[in-house]
């Protein structure tokens, strides 16, 4: 019996409709457009209303997915949400999401890996539906980092972007679907990007808030060379298992950390232009939303046709890294 893939047959994203330029960040924090501009790459990132939480962001996403495949919520059977920004500590986003889509005959739970929570949450998807014990599942990233983010350290104000992207995946046999996904951590550097409260080595506390400890702490020239040497290592693995060379590859959809970054991944792997789907200008950082984000839009814009290679190449706070390669 041939073993069947697991094949994305819709696609969606969300955007919140409030816009923050560079231009805007130069009244809050001392920084300006042409600082941030060199250094990031970006120009504008997301922000969500004080009245739209993540699962809010979630769900919007899965409707555009859901709606392109023509699926239902209730023959969705698997739901798994990449997010270190969720509604609650518990009960899991998922689970929220599942109970806002109707998708009632869904398993649900939040996967947490940081930047490569997309891709962590789309690897586990996957093994369920090879094994056969789900059909159809729907796989989501989505934050809401305006919210753990120091609006007054302009080290990591500049970076970060609020957003949700989401895929269906359906077990189907053929060529065409998850070839292998390929997962690593290194938890030795978990001090260098990190959210130190309030969790239980941390509780809520009126000094955890005057030390700033609800808030995200990044060294960023440390994550920087690590993030770049294992993107590049995890997208060399991808393509020797799968016997292809970068050549073969139609579009890379990388985490959109920012385009220092971005580059440096492009530079090591000698990817033409176009290769490489950036959208980091437009949307910041949006961890684990930014790579379905991207794949969202490149896919409705019609930059990808059936047959083609695709690459998701990830890496977040733990440390956490990973690619998955993919036949659409």
């Amino acid at each position: 019996m041939a073993v069947k893939k697991a094949r994305i047959i819709g696609t969606g994203s969300y955007l919140p409709e409030k816009v923050l330029t560079n231009f805007d960040l130069e009244k809050m924090v001392e920084t300006n457009n042409e600082w941030i501009t060199a250094r990031t790459g970006i120009q504008e990132r997301r922000i969500a209303a004080d009245d739209e939480m993540t699962s809010d962001l979630a769900v919007k996403a899965a409707q555009n997915a859901l709606e392109m495949a023509g699926v239902t919520a209730e023959e969705i059977d698997l739901i798994i949400v990449g997010t270190i920004t969720g509604d609650f500590p518990w009960p899991s986003t998922a689970c929220l999401v599942q109970n806002k889509l109707g998708a009632v005959n869904a398993a649900a739970w939040d996967v947490s890996a940081a930047c490569s929570g997309f891709v962590y949450a789309l690897a586990s998807a996957a093994q369920y539906l090879q094994n056969g014990h789900s059909k159809k599942a729907l796989v989501i990233g989505a934050e809401i980092l305006s919210r753990i983010i120091d609006w007054e350290d302009r080290n990591t104000c500049i970076l970060f972007g609020d957003g949700a992207g989401a895929v269906v995946l359906e077990a189907q046999e053929g060529d065409h679907g998850i070839l292998s996904s390929h997962l690593h951590a290194d938890g030795s550097h978990w001090q260098l990007l990190y959210q130190p409260g309030f969790g239980a080595r941390h509780p809520a506390s009126v000094s955890g808030i005057e030390q700033r400890l609800p808030f995200l702490h990044m060294a960023g020239n440390e994550v920087f060379k690590v993030a770049v040497r294992s993107l590049y290592d995890v997208a060399i693995e991808a393509l020797e298992a799968n016997q292809m060379t970068a050549k073969d590859v139609h579009l890379l959809f990388p985490h959109q950390a920012n385009r220092r970054i971005l580059d440096a991944v492009k530079k090591r792997l000698n990817l033409e232009d176009g290769q490489m789907y950036i959208n980091v200008d437009l949307c910041g950082n949006t961890s684990g939303a930014s790579i379905p984000l991207a794949l969202d839009e490149a896919n409705r814009k019609g930059m990808i046709s059936e047959g083609d290679v695709l690459m998701f190449d990830a890496f977040g706070g733990g440390f956490t890294w990973g690619a998955t390669l993919l036949r659409w």
